[in-house]
């Protein structure tokens, strides 16, 4: 009877002492091998013929005595090395989320499961654009998908070399690796031609990639370790969603919840054990911080928390690490927003009141703008502000957010109150304060208690996939499970998008709390703690 993997890993060490040949025993040495392994799995194995090369000289050199390294895939345990036999060797995996702006390695210790180490770098091919259309249009020149590819896999390559370098331990001993990113992401990784994703009826190439050895990708780790890439559900929605929804446990409840991760695009999931519907839209960078003035990405320095005095308008904020301001993310721009709103210096509309504002006003280049920071207290020695365009641009994301939301609750026939969790991801999940993001109406207005922050589940749900046979297999289940609901032909969209370019709302009963924080403004304690900025 073959071995059942059940909830064991599918990446895993054999420690074996075999039998050393005689006149009395002549089994080839890989039949000799493979029996071994056998003997210990009861599975099928298959070695590839560029290991089996090596088998005669390896097997001698370590007298027999070995650690061999498997991975399953179609019932088969396939080899991927062998090395001298050792109570106490530690093998490791590595963890990919492919973002378009940021890529997030971790390292695993297969035997232990416990994470060696983690790093980010910028994604290099915002190089070639920080947007995907613009790295799809290049892809279609001569030459452009096989740049896109290699400066990827170039940099990832040195990031390998620099981490094994850092943990000390050879890249030989990295023997298996999952990737997570969005549909488009993933067929740069593949060198898959994405042309098609953008057009109508928006087709990938392939949804299920499978593993791949890494070789054929010329990753830098061991040249026979299985690769496996995430598979993806819509031409919006990847494997990084599908990672996040196995993440949050979702999938196994039975109280219908919402998983929302916020990057590139704002992307959303609903549903429970027995359904998902899931869609994509562009609301993501606005989110970011992306497009105000002193939108960064969140890092030391940046703003991630404002409150105004409603009495003497004063900015008080803090920021990541509590250095000085040098820009504000996703979650400090909202809540500035929802501040000002709250404090009367922004209208309904999210247009500046200005006998609230006249002299918090500069002028650049024939813009208004409200200073957030004035240069003596920035890390720029500039003025950190805040333009009618920051708020419109915005306006128009928390719209499209809110939007996606109602417009997914709908087809599904749920209202937006039935929902009891409400799963945030990502790093803009780490940072957000659901008040002020229910404030200016970006999201709806449920209890505080039913948001749940959950940081970057394409990372987790890349760990999970990477130690666990069982969460492999739950990916594809995961990923056959859901509805994908394409926005881009979505006459409701269009419909509801309008009502909420408004703080809240134009419906104001539906954020009947925003009313309530509005009238109680002027005794907040929670402005305690923050450092001012004056």
């Amino acid at each position: 009877m073959k071995e059942k993997i059940g909830n064991g890993p599918w990446i895993k060490k054999i420690e074996l002492e075999i039998t050393s040949p005689s006149l009395r025993d002549n089994t080839a040495d890989t039949d000799r091998l493979i029996s071994g392994i056998k003997k210990e799995l009861n599975a099928e194995i298959m070695v590839d013929f560029s290991l089996v090369k090596g088998v005669p000289h390896t097997l001698r050199k370590y007298d027999y005595k070995i650690d061999a390294l498997l991975f399953e895939y179609r019932n088969c345990w396939n080899l991927i090395d062998i090395f001298p036999l050792q109570k106490d060797a530690d093998y490791f995996g590595l963890a990919m989320d492919l973002g378009s702006t940021t890529v997030v390695l971790r390292l695993v210790n297969l035997i232990s499961s416990k994470t060696k180490y983690e790093t980010s770098f910028n994604n290099p091919q915002i190089e070639i654009g920080p947007d995907i259309l613009t790295r799809i249009h290049f892809s279609a020149q001569d030459g452009g998908l096989e740049k896109l590819q290699a400066i990827l896999i170039k940099r990832l390559n040195r990031e390998i070399l620099e981490l094994a370098e850092k943990v000390g331990i050879n890249t030989d001993s990295i023997i298996g690796m999952s990737v997570a990113g969005n549909t488009t992401m993933t067929h740069f990784f593949l060198g898959l031609d994405p042309y098609w994703i953008c057009r109508e009826p928006y087709i990938p190439v392939v949804n299920r990639p499978g593993i791949i050895k890494s070789s054929e990708l010329g990753i830098a780790i061991n040249k026979n370790a299985p690769v496996l890439v995430f598979p993806n559900a819509g031409s919006y929605f990847g494997g990084d969603l599908i990672a996040g929804i196995m993440a949050s446990g979702m999938m196994h409840e039975s109280e219908i919840a919402f998983l929302v991760d916020v990057g590139t695009n704002a992307e959303v999931v609903i549903g429970n054990c027995d359904w998902l519907m899931a869609c994509a839209g562009a609301a993501g960078p606005a989110l970011e911080g992306g497009v105000a003035s002193m939108g960064m990405m969140a890092g030391p320095g940046v703003i991630d928390k404002v409150v105004i005095d409603p009495n003497t308008l004063e900015i008080i904020l803090s920021t990541i690490e509590n250095l000085p301001p040098i820009g504000i993310c996703g979650s400090g721009l909202i809540d500035l927003v929802a501040q000002l709103f709250l404090a009367g210096m922004i209208d309904l509309r999210g247009k500046f009141v200005l006998e609230k504002c006249e002299k918090k006003f500069i002028d650049i280049e024939g813009i208004k703008h409200l200073i957030v920071v004035e240069p003596e207290d920035s890390g720029t020695e500039k003025y950190l502000t805040l333009s009618q365009p920051d708020i419109d641009a915005l306006m128009r994301s928390k719209a499209a957010m809110y939007t996606i939301l109602t417009t997914v609750s709908n087809t599904v026939g749920i209202s937006l109150n039935e929902i009891t969790k409400f799963y945030v991801a990502g790093t803009f999940g780490l940072y957000i304060k659901p008040q002020s993001a229910i404030t200016i109406g970006m999201i709806p207005d449920l209890p505080l208690e039913r948001y749940v922050p959950l940081g970057n589940t394409s990372l987790e749900g890349a760990c999970m996939a990477l130690m666990s046979f069982k969460a492999r297999e739950e990916i594809y289940k995961i990923r056959d499970q859901i509805t994908y609901l394409e926005l881009n032909v979505n006459q409701e969209f269009m419909n509801l998008f309008s009502a909420a370019k408004f703080i809240p709302h134009t419906d104001s009963a539906l954020f009947p709390s925003v009313k309530e924080w509005r009238q109680n403004t002027c005794n907040r304690s929670r402005v305690q703690g923050l450092t001012v900025q004056r």
